[in-house]
């Protein structure tokens, strides 16, 4: 059954690129640690491989569960998420192109399209994408050629929908991309929502023990996967075999692990919703928040991650971020432990004094797996006022 994408969603997690070993029968397939393959005489390459750079066992079987879970043809596995975004802005764009993005976008790929790409042309408009009309008038930017699209956002957890922004953006000819990091595709399979290209940092839920830095592409065939793909090969961003193997590991659990960081964070943001340290939350599983109906019909759960501003401005959003126990205070996401962190110093530092520059009082929370009685202790600890 492999690679049956009629099949469930943990099957094929669990099962898609993971025949088990034809030697020894291991279950579990190997780590292909090699650089180099041997070949039956010149050209003669036992089951495509050559070199580690354009292609390796356990990359493949990455590659395989990813497009699989996506219900895409193709995947393209990564160093890191950025390097996978730069490998498809490359692929994607050339000098003059104009692209469209969320005005709340994710730090790191704002300053890759602004000032990486920025130099070498690529001009960019950040506008709110829940607001369709302004969207429809960035897209009338002469030579637009991609919508950005990234929902929920990183980090005030704006639900962008994504059906009809796909819509505006092939109107304009443009292509569609999500990053969906913050869902995976066990809450969300953009492509099946008129997207044409998903992102990932397969760093946070896919590979999801904080363990390994990874990133991929996932789209469906034709000339834009050809492009990336020589990218992967000729730019040589590639995922190592260990990353590879770790982050195929993580999917195995993705599906029961995106089922309790989901219950533990409503409970979190239930909690935190009307606590008198709290100005707002930002969690689209409370009814309250604009995107809650969207998120519902988009989603299939509402994820773990969420964001809080605290009543007492700055200073009281640096207090809460140094003085949890159970919630670590660290960068990044997705892992089964629970971190929290500072946005506006870490995650999105480089974005201050632009457009996209996060609030001083907000905090950003990655809900793990632990007790959820801990996880509401440690923050009650840490909120309660100063004697």
């Amino acid at each position: 059954m492999t690679n049956d994408n009629a099949a469930g969603f943990a099957t094929r997690a669990i099962h898609a690129g993971q025949e088990f070993d034809p030697t020894t029968g291991a279950v579990v397939p190997p780590i292909y640690q090699s650089s180099t393959f041997v070949q039956d005489g010149i050209g003669g390459l036992r089951g495509g491989y050559e070199y580690g750079r354009s292609g390796n066992p356990t990359r493949t079987s990455l590659e395989t569960v990813l497009a699989a879970l996506e219900g895409g043809d193709r995947a393209f596995a990564f160093a890191s998420g950025l390097a996978a975004e730069d490998a498809l802005l490359r692929s994607a764009l050339r000098p003059g192109d104009h692209v469209v993005l969320g005005n709340d976008v994710y730090g790191g790929t704002h300053r890759l399209i602004n000032r990486i790409h920025g130099e070498w042309g690529i001009r960019h408009t950040a506008v709110d994408l829940t607001d369709l009309d302004a969207v429809r008038e960035a897209l009338g930017t002469p030579d637009t050629k991609l919508l950005w699209i990234e929902t929920p956002s990183n980090p005030l957890m704006k639900i962008s929908d994504i059906a009809a922004l796909a819509e505006l953006g092939h109107a304009a000819g443009a292509l569609v991309l999500v990053d969906n990091t913050f869902a995976s595709p066990a809450l969300q399979q953009p492509l099946s929502l008129g997207a044409d290209i998903v992102v990932y940092s397969t760093t946070k839920y896919l590979g999801g023990h904080s363990d390994v830095i990874g990133g991929a592409v996932v789209l469906q065939n034709g000339e834009l996967a050809k492009k990336v793909g020589f990218q992967q090969f000729a730019a040589g961003a590639i995922a190592a075999p260990m990353e590879a193997w770790l982050t195929v590991r993580g999917i195995k659990t993705l599906d029961v692990r995106l089922q309790r960081h989901s219950e533990n964070a409503q409970a979190i943001a239930e909690y935190l919703d009307g606590h008198a340290a709290v100005e707002r939350v930002y969690y689209p599983g409370l009814p309250s928040h604009p995107g809650h109906e969207l998120a519902a019909r988009q989603m299939s759960r509402f994820g773990g991650m969420l964001s809080i501003a605290l009543s007492g401005g700055t200073d009281a959003a640096r207090h809460l971020a140094e003085s949890t126990h159970v919630f670590q205070l660290a960068e990044s996401l997705g892992g089964v432990e629970s971190l929290i962190g500072y946005p506006s110093e870490m995650t999105h530092a480089s974005v201050r004094g632009t457009e996209l520059e996060v609030p001083g009082n907000i905090v950003r929370l990655s809900v793990g797996l632990e007790d959820v009685r801990d996880l509401l202790a440690d923050l009650e600890q840490a909120l309660a006022p100063a004697h």
